[in-house]
């Protein structure tokens, strides 16, 4: 059985992944920071869902969360480095602090944690590791350059990843998701007409995503399917990179 670790993997996108890789038969850990998220998460994805209340910034503990894990399972197959935060405030505005904070979660976590659970993936000659970025990364969009810089140094990161381990046998690939359809942009989508038929007019499938479309993409990058595909960003967003 394979054993796969999931940030943030309590709610959206992260559930959604979880989701689908436990019924695959894939023992799945999910770690964030509210214990009651995680508890109900668990309980709602059974048996192969294990879940660890932890903060991915806390990088010192980092090597004993990963070595920890790897002692109760045996070994990490998967990591999903989905957890990150956002920050919507105009650039002028941005203080240090506020940019250096996301720029920990979002990038400097996935760079200490993908290192020590690489550790415990090279003695076994395999491994998958995706990354999940933002279709942030590839536009210029007001309000969000801490989270813009931290998406797009998770795509360039996820290259430099592959090119150093996919000759030790582990895989590093990215996907980007597009508009994805959860409570929290239904409602703000709702409030801003505009923006909603800007959306919708340049996104050719001509919907939102849902999580489970993405969750879809890492179960793909997780399994053999995709077993010569490494250093890639898979845009899922119903094509609203190319549309105009």
């Amino acid at each position: 059985m394979k054993t796969a670790i999931i940030t943030g993997g309590a709610s959206g996108i992260g559930f959604a992944i979880a989701q689908k890789f436990v019924q695959q038969g894939i023992q799945s850990i999910l770690i964030g920071r509210d214990e009651k998220k995680l508890k109900e998460a668990c309980c709602t994805l059974g048996e192969l869902a294990g879940c660890i209340q932890g903060d991915v910034t806390r990088l010192e503990e980092l090597p004993s969360l990963v070595s920890d894990i790897k002692n109760k399972y045996g070994k990490i197959d998967i990591l999903v480095n989905n957890a990150g935060i956002h920050l919507k405030k105009p650039f002028l505005e941005v203080t240090d602090e506020e940019y250096q904070r996301i720029i920990l979660t979002n990038q400097v976590a996935v760079f200490s944690l993908t290192r020590e659970v690489s550790r415990m993936m090279i003695p076994e000659k395999k491994g998958s590791i995706i990354n999940i970025s933002s279709m942030a990364s590839q536009y210029g969009i007001p309000l969000v350059i801490a989270y813009t810089a931290s998406k797009s140094a998770i795509e360039g990161m996820t290259r430099a990843m592959a090119v150093e381990l996919s000759p030790l046998g582990i895989r590093v690939n990215c996907i980007a998701p597009g508009f994805i359809k959860t409570d929290m942009s239904s409602k703000a989508l709702s409030n801003d007409p505009e923006r909603k038929k800007k959306i919708y007019s340049r996104t050719p499938i001509g919907r939102l995503g849902t999580a489970e479309e993405v969750a879809d993409a890492a179960w793909f990058f997780a399994s053999d399917s995709s077993s010569y595909i490494t250093g890639v960003v898979l845009p899922v967003d119903g094509g609203n990179s190319i549309g105009f």
